[in-house]
């Protein structure tokens, strides 16, 4: 300081601070009542941006007003330079924190919208934050002075050490990104991979693809080895997936009148369950003359691969119930026996015979 602080100064530099502080305040109350009007849209996008606002508008005002104090002051030219280099870290800082936090958000709600079920692709969002917060600290190096060409070099040559320890997992790392911006397998899609494991895509992180089942357990996949597998998607190319039921009526049955009845139940089925296609007319297809019984296939539709049990299940009750109400049997497995007797009589050329008594051996044997 060159002199002595008088109370004026003082009091100037108390007014500069707490206008900053109550700037802020306003500004964060406008932004919050905002950010509160736009949970009504449905992008949540839009949201996060006035959050930032929210938070960034109310460190600036502060910032501001404690930059309005050390002018206000009668510093240094050497204890004002320091002063705003503080406030300009601290600034760029939480600056930094909080657009990585509203980017991140920003692609978590893009994956979401996107897959259209609770789910996330965590190895973009990673990424994101971490570009930034790089990012801001090269730029807070640049606001102390700090040269951050030797930086780069000396990030350059330990990226590429890293880079020979860790293949592992910057191969896991670029096939979660290569799997993802393929657009093959999202988050939320039902997929089987030829070694047997199913589920839905929960998450995609930057060393592992993360899937539940339906029975609500969790397989953690490498993103290398889903990248190498044989997957198939049930998502693509539609959500939705026919749902083949097999049955069988008597062979005396009216085949005419069990497609029709049967064409009848699998349509209510589909206006009536939860997970049912009501625009889909059901088809049935008869296929084989079985042993007692002569069979075919119903064709449904689901909305996706987890509805097709529920549409099943109900599908089998209200055919049984029906098939009894209009008289249509669904056979037991028989099987015909003819005896001698029962041969001859249906003019079998070849009736059963008795099988011939062994001839004794000829052969001496040992006294």
């Amino acid at each position: 300081m060159t002199e002595a602080i008088n109370g004026r100064e003082v009091l100037v530099a108390v007014a500069a601070i707490g206008g900053g502080i109550v700037g802020g305040l306003i500004l964060r109350i406008v932004f919050g009542w905002a950010a509160r009007g736009l949970r009504r849209t449905r992008w949540t996008g839009d949201e996060l941006v006035a959050d930032l606002l929210r938070n960034v508008t109310f460190v600036a005002a502060v910032a501001a007003g404690l930059w309005g104090a050390a002018v206000s002051l009668p510093l240094t030219g050497q204890a004002r330079d320091v002063a705003g280099r503080v406030l300009i870290i601290a600034l760029v800082a939480l600056s930094t924190a909080y657009l990585s936090r509203m980017i991140g958000g920003l692609i978590q709600s893009v994956t979401e919208a996107r897959v259209g079920i609770a789910s996330s692709a965590s190895i973009f969002v990673s990424i994101t934050r971490l570009a930034i917060l790089v990012l801001g600290m090269l730029v807070l190096l640049e606001t102390l002075g700090v040269s951050i060409t030797p930086v780069l070099t000396a990030l350059g040559v330990g990226g590429l050490a890293v880079a020979l320890a860790l293949q592992e997992t910057l191969a896991n790392l670029f096939a979660g990104i290569h799997v993802l911006a393929s657009k093959e397998v999202e988050p939320g899609a039902y997929i089987r991979l030829d070694s047997g494991e199913e589920g839905y895509i929960v998450d995609v992180s930057w060393r592992q693809t993360t899937v539940r089942q339906i029975r609500n357990n969790l397989i953690m996949v490498p993103n290398s080895k889903v990248a190498n597998a044989i997957v198939t998607n049930f998502n693509q190319p539609e959500r939705e997936m026919s749902v083949p039921v097999q049955a069988r009526v008597a062979y005396d049955s009216d085949l005419d009148q069990v497609e029709k009845e049967t064409i009848e139940v699998a349509r209510q089925v589909m206006r009536e369950v939860n997970g049912g296609v009501p625009t889909h007319e059901p088809t049935v297809r008869f296929h084989t003359f079985g042993e007692s019984s002569i069979d075919f296939s119903v064709t449904l539709r689901a909305s996706e691969f987890a509805s097709q049990y529920l549409i099943t299940h109900e599908f089998i009750k209200r055919l049984h119930t029906h098939y009894r109400q209009v008289g249509i049997q669904i056979p037991f497995p028989t099987r015909t026996l003819l005896t001698a007797e029962r041969s001859e009589r249906w003019g079998d050329p070849a009736p059963l015979s008795r099988p011939h008594p062994r001839p004794a051996s000829t052969h001496p044997t040992d006294s």
